[in-house]
C-alpha cells in the first residue's frame, strides 16, 4: 500500500524547485546579507521562564526566534529559568535559576530547605508552590528585573515570551519591552473548570491559575504586544482587556530544512496517526481523539496512534492505558527535532484534536513533512491550516472518527492534501520572515522611546 507520493512529486507539485534558502551558509555571512535596509544591530534580551523545546511550544519559539534574530545580525541573550533552552549558534544564555520544584521528587518538593529562604523571591516561590500556586512566571519576572536592573546598559530592547510577570513593568521603565502572548491562559482555566465536576478540584484549579490576573494586568500595561494569529489577537483583546489596535500579529514559522518530506519512509508502519499532547488537559482534546481512535481500531487492524508527550494520570489515562495494553497506542517524549520530523514524515495522518489553540505548531510541522492533517475548528487552527487540511468540530469524537476514516480510505485525497500543505507552509510559515517581522517590531518599540 503506497501511503504517500514520493518526495520529488511532493516538492515539484508544491513549487519546491526553487531553493528554500542556503541553510549551510555561515551565520555571520547570512546575517550580513539578511538584515539589510540600514537597520542597526540590536542587543536583545529574550525572556523565557521555561525554555526546553521538548516540554512545550514556548521553548520551541524561544530557540527559533533567537536563531532568526541572530541570523539577521542581532545580538541575542536568552534569560531563562530551568529547564533551559536549546541555544542556537551565535546566541548567549543567561541562566536565572528558579527553585525548579517540579524537577524534585514528590516528597522533596515539599521539604523546607535553607536554600528556600535565601531571598524573598525564593521563599515566596516555595510557599506558593506548596500551597498549590504556579509561581514560576512571577518569580522569574522578579529575577529578570533584578538582573536587568544591573545590566540594562548591555541591551537595547527586551522581548518577553509570555512571562507577563509584574517584574516586566519594572523592566519597561528601563528598556522598551515587546511582549509575545501566544494565547490568553484564561482560556485554559475556563476549559479546565468546565471539565471538572468536583468543586474541591475546581478550587485547586483556580488556585493553580492564580497568576492569570497578574498576566492580564501586565499585558494591559505594556505598549507593544504581539501574538501569533488573528484569532488569538481577538481573544487577547476579549479576555485580557488589551486594546486590539495595539496587538500585532506575526505567525510562527517552521524550520523547512528540518521539517521536510523524506525520500523514503523511515518506518515500515503502514497506518499511523500522530498527535502532540504535551499535557493531559481538557484544552488539548486528547480524550476525544482516543475515543475516535478506539472506535476505529476494529475497522483498521493495522492502525497505530503515537502521542508525542508523556502520559499523565487522569480520566484520559484510563482509556490510553487500555489502548496501550492492546498494542495500539504508544507515548513518546524527549524527541530531538530530527526524530520528531522523522515521526511526522512516517505518519499517515497528523491530528490536532485541541478544543483551542492560539496557533497550532504541530500541524504546520506535519504539513512541512508532507503529512496530511486533521484539525478542529478550535481557536486559530482553521486560520493556520486553511484549505490545506481537514477541519472538524472541536470536542466531537464522532467528527474526528469520520474524518480519519474517510482519509484512510482515500489515498488520492491524502496526496492532494500533502501537496497543498507543503505549498501553504512554504508560502506562509518560515522563520526567516518571522525574524524580519520581529526585527521591525523591536526597532519600532525603541523608536517610541525617542
Amino acid at each position: 500500500m503506497k501511503m504517500k507520493s514520493s518526495i520529488g512529486e511532493l516538492q515539484e507539485s508544491a513549487g519546491f524547485a526553487s531553493s528554500l534558502g542556503d541553510h549551510t551558509q555561515p551565520v555571520s555571512e547570512r546575517a550580513s546579507t539578511s538584515s539589510g535596509g540600514g537597520k542597526a544591530m540590536l542587543r536583545i534580551a529574550l525572556l523565557s521562564y521555561r525554555s526546553d523545546p521538548r516540554v512545550g511550544g514556548q521553548g520551541v519559539f524561544t530557540s527559533n526566534i533567537a536563531r532568526a534574530l541572530v541570523d539577521r545580525g542581532h545580538e541575542v541573550t536568552i534569560l531563562s529559568g530551568p529547564p533551559y533552552p536549546d541555544v542556537p549558534e551565535g546566541a548567549a544564555l543567561q541562566e536565572l535559576p528558579s527553585l525548579d520544584l517540579f524537577a524534585q521528587p514528590l516528597l522533596g518538593r515539599y521539604a523546607l530547605r535553607p536554600r528556600h529562604l535565601k531571598s524573598w523571591t525564593d521563599t515566596a516561590e516555595y510557599f506558593g508552590h506548596i500551597s498549590g500556586k504556579f509561581m514560576e512566571p512571577w518569580s522569574f519576572g522578579r529575577r529578570a528585573a533584578k538582573w536587568l536592573g544591573k545590566h540594562a546598559d548591555r541591551f537595547d530592547v527586551v522581548l518577553d515570551n509570555q512571562c507577563l510577570a509584574a517584574g516586566l513593568l519594572e523592566i519597561d521603565k528601563r528598556l522598551p519591552v515587546v511582549a509575545v502572548i501566544h494565547h490568553p491562559i484564561r482560556r485554559d482555566l475556563e476549559m479546565q473548570l468546565a471539565a471538572e465536576p468536583d468543586w474541591k478540584k475546581r478550587l485547586l484549579t483556580r488556585r493553580w491559575y492564580g497568576f492569570v490576573p497578574m498576566q492580564e494586568r501586565v499585558a494591559r500595561g505594556l505598549r507593544n504586544v504581539v501574538t501569533v494569529s488573528a484569532a488569538s489577537a481577538r481573544d487577547i483583546a476579549g479576555c485580557m482587556g488589551v486594546d486590539e489596535a495595539r496587538i500585532r500579529v506575526v505567525p510562527l514559522g517552521v524550520d523547512q530544512a528540518m521539517f521536510a518530506p523524506r525520500a523514503e519512509t523511515l518506518d515500515p508502519q503502514p497506518l499511523r496517526i500522530v498527535t502532540t499532547s504535551s499535557s493531559d488537559v481538557p484544552l488539548k482534546g486528547l480524550r476525544h481523539l482516543l475515543a475516535a481512535f478506539e472506535a476505529l481500531v476494529s475497522e483498521w487492524p493495522e492502525l497505530e496512534l503515537v502521542v508525542v508527550g508523556k502520559p499523565r494520570e487522569g480520566p484520559t489515562r484510563d482509556l490510553a492505558r487500555r489502548l496501550e495494553q492492546q498494542g495500539r497506542l504508544r507515548f513518546v517524549s524527549g524527541l530531538t527535532n530530527p526524530e520528531l520530523a522523522d515521526l511526522y514524515a512516517s505518519a499517515t495522518l497528523c491530528v490536532t484534536p485541541s478544543l483551542y489553540e492560539g496557533f497550532g505548531l504541530p500541524a504546520i510541522e506535519a504539513m512541512a513533512c508532507g503529512t496530511p492533517v486533521v484539525v478542529t475548528d478550535g481557536g486559530a487552527l482553521p486560520e493556520v491550516v486553511g484549505d490545506a487540511g481537514l477541519i472538524v468540530r472541536a470536542g466531537c469524537g464522532d467528527s474526528l472518527r469520520e474524518a480519519i476514516d474517510g482519509l484512510l480510505r482515500d489515498s488520492e485525497q491524502r496526496a492532494s492534501m500533502a501537496i497543498a500543505g507543503l505549498a501553504r507552509v512554504r508560502e506562509r510559515y518560515c522563520w526567516e520572515r518571522v525574524g524580519e517581522a520581529y526585527e521591525a517590531l523591536l526597532h519600532e518599540a525603541i523608536d517610541q522611546r525617542c
